[in-house]
């Protein structure tokens, strides 16, 4: 049985961009037949080229669209069930990888079907193997089979497996384990009662965003006891929220920051062994210091504390106990609810080419 090429492209946008993709497709080729929402699933729009190729078209849908999410060229169209889209693949898949290539099967199912969107992976994934030789690999392919269900019809498209961007590749380097030897000591935020409660919460979620080995709620001698547990609260709240949402979210163990309080100068002495990294403008730019940063950061077993200030800012007598002074943003004096969080992604930017 021999299967058609009914469209030439299959684009992906936004909710609600259809017809404005479509219109846009239609001013760069008026002959071309062109169809947003194609059987009621929104952000899609399938195209035939009119008068320019379809590799031309591509190009300028690809240089010219940018409503255009994802511009995917179709090899191959088939009836959608699993024998039918088994040999339309078999009829384009050779030559198209080679043994030694390794491949994945995308299949996104759009419809009510009788097989599940894994079951076309599988037996796509079969029939590939079988011709090519060629070896599965989920994570990284060099060569990607897409298979587009749209009702009752499938779009097959063979594309190279750069086409898919990753959160994670292997060229990254995770920073979850770098931010576990830090300690965040962060100066309590008082005064009015609204802004301790605000200030509290978005502190606690940045400082749960990177999951920190804990964090230190540090006092300069005496303060109002209502608002130093309001900001407690706060944080904790922060914090929670925060949490809640990664346990979902993460395919891994998420790590809770710990709270703990303690008076700034005590904390100062009882860590005089360990590295103190002070955050205040009177500091020097981080990029100047990135061997000294390195020294106190990546070669010490030690856990690494980080002291941020608040309304007040960190004690100038402290300056003297800690191992380095560092500013973030010369000439810019940033809030409190964001200065912890621009310290953790300037100091990991900054030692990132060194972990």
């Amino acid at each position: 049985m021999s299967y058609g090429k009914k469209y030439d492209l299959l684009i992906k946008t936004g909710l609600g961009f259809e017809k404005i993709v479509a219109t846009r497709i239609k001013e760069i080729d008026s002959k071309a037949t062109v169809i947003p929402s194609p059987k009621g699933f929104k952000g899609l729009v399938l195209v035939k080229a009119g008068e320019l190729d379809p590799s031309t078209l591509y190009k300028r849908i690809v240089s010219e669209v940018v409503e255009a999410d994802k511009i995917i060229p179709i090899d191959i169209v088939a009836n959608a069930s699993l024998e039918d889209i088994s040999r339309a693949v078999s009829e384009v898949i050779d030559n198209r990888i080679s043994e030694r290539e390794s491949f994945a099967v995308r299949t996104t199912r759009r419809g009510k079907h009788s097989f599940t969107s894994i079951d076309v992976n599988v037996v796509v994934g079969d029939v590939v193997r079988k011709i090519t030789g060629a070896s599965v690999n989920l994570k990284y392919p060099d060569k990607i089979i897409l298979v587009e269900i749209i009702g009752d019809e499938a779009l097959i498209s063979i594309q190279p497996g750069t086409i898919e961007y990753h959160k994670m590749t292997p060229s990254k380097k995770s920073l979850i384990e770098f931010f576990k030897k830090i300690a965040v000591i962060q100066m309590p935020y008082l005064g009015p009662r609204d802004s301790i409660i605000v200030m509290g919460k978005r502190i606690g979620r940045e400082i749960q965003n990177f999951e920190v080995r804990e964090l230190v709620i540090s006092p300069i001698g005496i303060v109002d006891a209502e608002q130093l547990m309001l900001f407690i609260q706060a944080v904790l709240e922060g914090i929670n929220s925060r949490y809640e949402v990664q346990k979902k979210s993460y395919h891994r163990r998420v790590h809770r920051v710990p709270v703990y309080l303690m008076d700034l100068h005590q904390l100062v002495r009882d860590r005089s062994s360990e590295p103190i990294i002070v955050f205040e403008p009177e500091g020097k730019y981080i990029t100047d210091v990135v061997d000294e940063l390195e020294e106190l950061v990546l070669k010490s077993k030690k856990r690494v504390n980080l002291l941020f200030g608040s309304r007040e800012g960190i004690p100038v007598g402290i300056y003297r106990f800690a191992d380095l002074v560092v500013d973030i943003a010369p000439g810019i004096t940033l809030s409190t609810d964001y200065a912890a969080a621009a310290g953790l992604i300037a100091l990991a930017t900054a030692l990132y080419n060194r972990i």
